[in-house]
């Protein structure tokens, strides 16, 4: 059987970004101290969002981290 989706999960602290076009699923979590932006909801030390699989592709997802936080991201695509 082939390999149909591909994993990523990576940290990301002092940066701008973005989860990239066609991802299928997504999930973000501020592990930092400072509030991180995703999306253009800022998002607390601690909290955490998600962007379940809907049968297809997302729109690619900007995030802002400053050099204080740091966001972890998993994406499927």
């Amino acid at each position: 059987m082939d390999i149909l989706a591909n994993i990523t999960e990576q940290d990301f602290t002092d940066t701008k970004g973005e989860i990239p076009e066609g991802f299928l699923f997504a999930s973000v979590k501020n592990v930092g101290n400072q509030q991180v932006t995703v999306n253009g909801v800022a998002l607390a030390s601690g909290e955490a969002k998600s962007y379940p699989f809907v049968g297809k592709g997302y729109q690619a997802v900007p995030f802002i981290v400053s050099d204080q936080s740091t966001l972890r991201v998993l994406y499927i695509i």
